[in-house]
């Protein structure tokens, strides 16, 4: 190769569901039919007033052209209207909601509007890994805070607080959590806000997963005073079904907005006006719509449970979100092991915990994003092979 890559890509590698993914393709060219029950991509349509809508839309000429940096102002209001509704959050649809790609693209955005080479971003430890890759790409110092179970996977604030922070920034937080499916709660958001005002760290809750399997949706700006010191990013994503629209936003202080769309307005042109009338449409779904696909997620969670009642793997059956965290057995092997040897012998995928930190190499994450019947399937292969995963799982 004549031209070198620049010296960030020495700090992150790709992906690890992008090479996993193509593991699994190369397996599948070979005639495996693999279970893949790791990827929280959900299989579900979008409402069907949604579907009808950027049909309509995408059939008006005039829908085709640049959009503003901003989003239409509809969908800002029908954002600020969903966050009244069901988290009791005041926004101002003209300086507080910022509608992006996708919330993922909020994490570089955020990143790259507040931190400077050599500042500290805390990231949690499980935690989603583009939170510490991005850290990475901007040339932040990455400190992990840990989450723990015997703390239900919540900040630990004595420990917090015995951390240098002498230059932190930026403060990544998600509830629900992902991977291990904990809930925070009003008084714990309280003490991040507390905790972020106390060092003049900018903290971030990313909200995804709140209205799956989740009957008590809570945002971080619920907190008085969290505008003065948080932002919360959310999406369309896991809600409603629609992960391949990229429509996501986040929320908070119009000042931090602005800094935002500085570098959003020089990164992209807008978003295509027909998926943001659709997601007007969207966010504007009852409650009978969130009920229903939580029904749906009800059944995929208990079969998950019972798969990891046969792999002998604990778990806590209040957790949340559209995926199930569990610990593997002691005398197991680490969690890629155990991921590895499932795809190997029974062509099952099942996510290692160790992608999302040291403190996930006990555990193995399910995905709930495939039809039951796949489940049952994954029930069979292993009720048929269950000699093997004991002396090879349980005894490397």
């Amino acid at each position: 190769m004549i031209i070198q890559p620049a010296h960030r890509l020495d700090a992150v590698q790709e992906y690890y569901f992008a090479t996993k993914l193509r593991e699994i393709e190369s397996l599948k060219q070979q005639g495996k039919r693999i279970l893949n029950l790791g990827i929280g991509s959900p299989d579900l349509s979008p409402p069907k007033n949604v579907m009808d809508a950027i049909a309509t839309q995408s059939t008006i000429a005039t829908n085709h052209g640049y959009q503003s940096y901003k989003g239409l102002l509809d969908l800002r209001i029908a954002f600020s209207g969903w966050y009244a509704e069901y988290f009791n959050v005041v926004l101002n649809p003209e300086s507080e909601i910022l509608p992006l790609m996708g919330s993922k693209e909020g994490i570089m955005h955020i990143s790259m509007a507040f931190v400077n080479t050599g500042e500290g971003v805390l990231v949690p430890n499980p935690g989603y890994p583009a939170y510490r890759s991005v850290a990475k790409i901007v040339g932040a110092n990455v400190l992990e805070y840990n989450l723990r179970p015997e703390n239900n996977w919540l900040p630990d604030f004595d420990e917090l607080e015995r951390m240098n922070l002498d230059g932190v920034k930026l403060m990544w937080t998600n509830y629900p959590n992902m991977p291990t499916g904990a809930k925070a709660t009003h008084e714990v958001f309280s003490k991040i806000i507390a905790f972020a005002k106390h060092h003049r760290i900018l903290v971030i809750n990313d909200n995804p997963y709140s209205f799956i399997l989740n009957s008590d949706p809570i945002s971080l700006l619920s907190v008085d005073g969290a505008k003065d010191i948080g932002l919360e990013l959310n999406s369309l994503s896991k809600s409603h079904n629609m992960a391949g629209w990229r429509m996501g936003m986040v929320a908070g202080n119009p000042d931090y907005i602005k800094h935002i769309l500085t570098i959003k307005s020089n990164m992209d042109s807008g978003m295509f006006k027909p998926i943001q009338l659709a997601a007007v449409k969207a966010l504007d779904s009852s409650r009978e719509w969130y009920g229903m696909i939580n029904k749906n997620y009800k059944i995929r969670q208990r079969l998950a449970f019972r798969i990891f009642d046969r792999l002998k793997i604990s778990y806590d059956k209040s957790q949340v979100g559209m995926f199930v965290w569990g610990r593997i057995p002691l005398e197991s092997n680490n969690s890629f092991g155990f991921s590895d040897h499932l795809l190997k012998e029974f062509d099952i995928f099942i996510t290692p915990g160790s992608i999302f930190g040291s403190n996930g190499d006990r555990y193995v994450r399910i995905s709930l994003c495939s039809k039951p019947e796949i489940f049952q399937d994954v029930l069979q292969r292993i009720s048929a092979g269950k000699t093997i995963i004991k002396s090879e799982i349980l005894c490397n």
